[in-house]
């Protein structure tokens, strides 16, 4: 592998912190819908249609943003471009038809009552917000295809443009809604959702667009050249995100076992809140390693080194310090029992922090070398690992509380990272990107 010794550590950090930020930011247009649906008249009903519509629309959104990996580690030139676009088509298209069949069929009215546990009288509101979020995902590929051209360009600040604006105009509908009374109905939220979404297409296609004009047409080093390169890049990262799908809901199932099972699932999810918006910043870490590490393996490794530890850090302020219990109560208004077991998660989740940024770390280095197969193991091992443990710690405490999921989890992350880590190891002599030898 060639190094070349030219990329400053300046250069990284300007690349990375506009990605961390659109993380981020993502984290708050969820909070301007949920905040807009809580002021209805019937809270309840209206977040729980939406919710678990969402919990729907997340598996097909899955399928949408790691195109977005697709894109940034496969598209080089014109052509590469033109064959991941074919297979955007392809997935959306076929998102769009399953979607239409859930949303406008006795299919989904099945699926929605027998598999997710719908009552009947939430069955119509909850499709009629599915409705619309069916086409979020649409355009969540659209734009997920065009930041990977952006992101691999090094105009990453665009992402950050993108999330503006789709806040502003997200903001801007919900105080509309809310000042003429119409926020009656889950489906409010998807369509809040859908305006955000649309307005971060739109600036991503425009940027991306202008992007793929000044790309070559046919890179001669480039070894991306035929349609089953991308397939067999895409399939192993769609299967490991199917994979992971399972995680949340055996969670929240093993935890309904438990004495106090509200109490248990809400302080999981409470605490699991909070560590989704710490990691955020370093769900990006991939794309340092996929767009540098050609160039400096040893800065990009320095620089992993450096950032892994944020999270880390700030996830011991809040769970061993003041800090924790104050914004927990002042700011998510959790208190009382909920509070204590809401901290108590959060020191668990210490071990998912040091190991998860390692492991976007890892997978980085595994779509570099199109090993992308080695995450479909790692995945798996990572469900075993959370279901087992999950199963043990609930037998072994029936009075335990959230804390059981978040060490469940926790070591099925590290067992992720172990088994991708060793994967690794094993094709560290191969050359990077040797995509050809799978097709």
């Amino acid at each position: 592998m060639k190094k070349q010794q030219n990329v400053a550590f300046l250069t990284l950090v300007n690349f990375f912190i506009p990605l961390s930020l659109s993380a981020t930011l993502v984290t708050v247009s969820h909070v301007i819908i949920n905040s807009t649906l809580a002021r209805s008249s019937n809270p309840a009903v209206v977040i729980a249609s939406y919710s678990v519509a969402m919990s729907l629309f997340g598996i097909f959104e899955r399928c949408a943003v790691i195109l977005r990996q697709t894109c940034a580690t496969l598209v080089r030139d014109k052509h590469s471009f033109k064959l991941v676009s074919r297979l955007t088509m392809f997935v959306l298209a076929a998102i769009l038809i399953i979607s239409l069949i859930i949303g406008y069929s006795p299919i989904g009215d099945m699926f929605f009552l027998k598999v997710l546990g719908v009552k009947e009288h939430m069955l119509e509101p909850t499709l009629s917000a599915y409705r619309v979020l069916m086409f979020v995902t649409i355009f969540s590929g659209i734009r997920c295809l065009y930041q990977g051209v952006i992101i691999t360009n090094l105009k990453t600040k665009w992402l950050t443009i993108g999330m503006i604006f789709r806040l502003v105009f997200m903001g801007g509908l919900a105080w509309v809604l809310l000042h003429f009374g119409l926020v009656e109905h889950g489906y409010i939220g998807s369509i809040i959702f859908l305006v955000g979404m649309v307005v971060e297409a739109i600036v991503s296609f425009i940027e991306g667009r202008s992007i793929v004009k000044k790309i070559p047409d046919k890179k001669p080093d480039h070894h991306v050249v035929h349609s089953s390169q991308v397939r067999k890049f895409y399939s192993p990262l769609l299967m490991a995100s199917l994979i992971a799908v399972m995680i949340s809901p055996a969670i929240n199932g093993v935890l309904g076992w438990s004495k106090d099972a509200e109490i248990a699932i809400a302080s999981y999810a409470v605490a699991f809140s909070i560590l989704n918006l710490l990691l955020s910043f370093a769900s990006y870490l991939h794309q340092i390693v996929i767009n540098f590490y050609e160039q400096d393996a040893k800065l990009v490794l320095r620089f992993t080194m450096i950032f892994s530890l944020i999270p880390t850090l700030l996830l011991i302020a809040i769970a061993f310090t003041p800090i924790g219990a104050w914004g927990l109560q002042h700011i998510m208004g959790v208190s009382g029992e909920l509070l204590d077991q809401s901290l108590r998660a959060l020191k668990f989740f210490i071990v998912f922090t040091l190991f998860f940024p390692w492991l976007d770390y890892v997978n980085g280095v595994l779509m570099l070398k199109g090993q992308t197969k080695v995450m479909t193991f790692s995945q798996a091992g990572n469900v075993i690992t959370t279901i087992t443990f999950l199963i043990v710690l609930i037998l072994l405490i029936p009075n335990g509380s959230g804390y059981i999921g978040a060490l469940a989890q926790s070591l099925g992350v590290m067992v992720e990272a172990s088994i991708a880590f060793i994967m690794l190891r094993r094709y560290m002599h191969k050359p990077l990107l040797k995509i050809r030898k799978l097709s």
